[in-house]
């Protein structure tokens, strides 16, 4: 066991971004033109990845977005391959005869603004040809879902008919129902918050921390070092107090106890120091591993902080007055065992929002990570969003 930097094989250099000229797999593009953030910095454009799914009906009442979670992309569903790493990660619920069946709804997912899946972001390259690196903004929520009102205007759909998100993708949810009610139907999220607390702030301040300290971080300047090293370890870390509130305390304890790492004692020693883990330390360092081979550290960064930032009642008269105006339909589903955005925190939703009708619980051991875990309880959610979008019509 080392303690030491962490060595991955493999990996592009310095970070798993999608860059310009790599293979672009299912995503399609579009240039947004210039576009002024919150925090007033302006981009010359604004490129936007996305993927489709269906066919857009003659009179455009079809089309469903979904707005991706933190660590997700444009990649809803299809099989990972040349161009996307992983698989759809809603790849259960998302195709021809799913619950969300691609035979009747035209389906939309795009990478957000500061992603790293082809959407500008800080790996995407400046107009001097250099990454953004540590010249990329602030952004938050609202010009998040701002990029996505202009992908919409663009691609020509008038009208959202079920607009849903998870984590972070419900937070936009939210903001888009307030900002452009016009524009939605109906919506549903899951596991959200219309507020992020103090407890995720400090989680989220610890996971940047990090990745801050990491000497490979080069206070973002890190892309295309002639060594290839990227702030993998300090990413990993991250992910890692992240990935301690995407599970739930149940679940880890029932998974894995206090049992030893398969081969290594934890208790063993040499020059006076461990030499072997408990399995949950090796889980744990598995995930640091994967997201390294996946993702972004200044993306995990710039979406992290867009969460910190969240506040749907922020220059509307607080939570409760912001979400009064929601009075489309809008499903709200919490995880019994969610410890990063509590039950409660939705239950505040349904109470304030007029659309918002039942709170629905999924019950799950897993915690946070139950709505990329628990396909059919989604699904049957899914389907009431969907059942009272078809009571409107």
């Amino acid at each position: 066991m080392t303690y030491g930097p962490i060595a991955y094989e493999g990996l592009p250099p310095a970070s798993a971004a999608w860059r310009e000229g790599d293979p672009v797999g299912d995503r399609l593009f579009i240039d947004i033109g210039e576009f002024t953030t919150e925090s007033g910095f302006t981009f010359p454009n604004v490129t936007v990845a996305y993927e489709t799914w269906g066919e857009l009906a003659a009179d455009g009442s079809n089309a469903v977005y979904i707005a991706h979670a933190l660590t997700g992309d444009s990649h809803v569903a299809g099989p990972a391959g040349v161009g996307h790493k992983t698989a759809g990660w809603w790849d259960e619920l998302v195709g021809p005869g799913m619950a969300i069946d691609t035979d009747i709804w035209f389906v939309v997912c795009a990478n957000i603004l500061g992603g790293c899946q082809g959407t500008t972001g800080p790996a995407s390259l400046a107009p001097d040809g250099k990454p953004w690196g540590s010249r990329f903004p602030t952004v938050t929520v609202t010009d998040m879902v701002k990029v996505e009102y202009q992908l919409t205007q663009r691609l020509g759909i008038d009208r959202w008919a079920l607009l849903l998100g998870p984590s972070l993708g419900g937070m936009r949810v939210l903001e888009w129902m307030v900002r452009y009610p016009q524009l939605v139907t109906s919506g549903m999220v899951l596991g959200t918050t219309a507020a992020v607390s103090a407890d995720e702030i400090g989680t989220h301040a610890a996971q940047l921390a990090a990745i801050y300290a990491d000497p490979y971080f080069l206070d973002g300047d890190f892309y295309d070092q002639p060594d290839g090293q990227g702030p993998h370890r300090g990413m990993g870390v991250a992910r890692q107090v992240a990935h301690l509130t995407y599970r739930s305390e149940t679940e880890l304890g029932e998974r894995f106890n206090r049992d030893y790492q398969t081969g290594e004692d934890p208790y063993a020693w040499q020059d006076g120091k461990r030499t072997g883990r408990f399995a949950l330390e090796s889980y744990l360092a598995h995930h640091a591993d994967k997201l390294a081979r996946r993702f972004d550290a200044n993306t995990y960064i710039a979406l992290t902080n867009a969460m910190t930032l969240f506040d749907l009642g922020r220059g509307r008269g607080g939570t409760a007055a912001a979400l009064s105006a929601i009075t489309a339909p809008l499903t709200v589903v919490g995880i019994n065992s969610d410890r990063l955005f509590p039950v409660h925190q939705q239950q505040h939703i349904v109470e304030h929002a007029p659309g918002a009708g039942d709170l629905y619980v999924v019950d799950s051991l897993v915690g946070h990570d139950g709505f990329l875990v628990e396909d059919q309880q989604v699904a049957r959610y899914v389907a009431i969003a969907l059942d009272r979008l078809r009571e409107l019509a």
